[in-house]
């Protein structure tokens, strides 16, 4: 596996190049691609030689946002699948092989049942269009009961649920983003992770939680950095990881305003050491 700088994860704004050049700089293995920085470059030519220019600074490509939404209105999802093609040819370009995205947890209209089929529908439809162009899905299921709860019918916010549709669809190339905050706020354990493979895990991502709240209290933008605070049993986490045999991105997502206001060579090598830890976890 391989750090990986993904700059909106961190809150940071940071233009694309920069992105690259500081993760060159701060050590990091991988950068998340850019698909509106791909389609600026104006061809499918030009990406790749981007590409390769990224490449040959040691850097491998982290994970691309779905530009696809699943659980969106039926013509806004029928808009982004004409334009999925024309993404998915720059993707292949660059030579990025993951994408992702998340799953709300919750519906106001949809229940369970209604919800899982729009989901195992419009997944495996998706599903099907990235694997002819090489790509892999994960899919982030939300742990904090703070937020599934809020609306009416509850919807997927454990490992067991997203497995459970992943193996629904019958594809092949849909797997899992593995987030330690979603991981604990569902109350889960390593013990959780047995048997999973490097196929089941598209991404991973780290973070701790705030000492002072119970588990049902944890709020999902509000979360820490990586060891700070031992709330998240990020060891158990991370040796269930390497148990797995996973070779993919891991990056950090706190989702912390205060990381903007700091001079971003401490922050990204402070993210960079916090991420080489957690890599190197036997």
């Amino acid at each position: 596996m391989f750090s990986t700088l993904s700059p909106g994860a961190l809150g940071l704004s940071l233009d694309h190049t920069t992105s690259i050049d500081l993760a060159a700089q701060h050590g990091f293995g991988g950068v998340d691609p850019d698909l509106e920085f791909f389609r600026a470059l104006g061809s499918r030519a030009a990406v790749s030689e981007h590409a390769d220019a990224v490449r040959e600074r040691g850097l491998e490509w982290g994970m691309a946002g779905l530009p696809v939404p699943l659980d969106a209105p039926a013509g806004e999802f029928r808009d982004a699948l004409v334009e999925l093609p024309g993404s998915l040819d720059l993707l292949r370009s660059a030579g990025v092989t993951r994408v992702g995205t998340w799953l709300r947890p919750m519906h106001d209209e949809l229940d369970h049942r209604q919800n899982w089929r729009l989901h195992v529908g419009r997944l495996s439809l998706v599903a099907e269009l990235l694997a002819d162009s090489g790509l892999r899905i994960g899919l982030e299921y939300i742990g904090p009961k703070t937020f599934w709860s809020t609306e009416r019918f509850p919807f997927i916010h454990t490992l067991r649920e997203a497995r459970e549709l992943i193996a629904e669809t019958g594809a092949t190339n849909v797997g899992l983003i593995l987030d330690s905050y979603h991981w604990y706020t569902a109350g889960e354990s390593a013990e959780d992770l047995e048997g999973l493979t490097d196929a089941d895990i598209v991404s991973v991502d780290i973070n701790d939680a705030r000492a002072d709240r119970e588990r049902d209290e944890q709020q999902d933008l509000d979360r820490r950095l990586p060891y700070d605070t031992g709330v998240i049993d990020l060891e158990g986490f991370m040796g269930a990881v390497h148990a797995a045999g996973y070779t993919g991105p891991v990056k950090v997502e706190p989702f912390m305003k205060s990381l903007a206001e700091q001079p971003v060579d401490e922050v990204l090598g402070d993210i960079s050491a916090r991420l080489d830890r957690a890599v190197a976890a036997a």
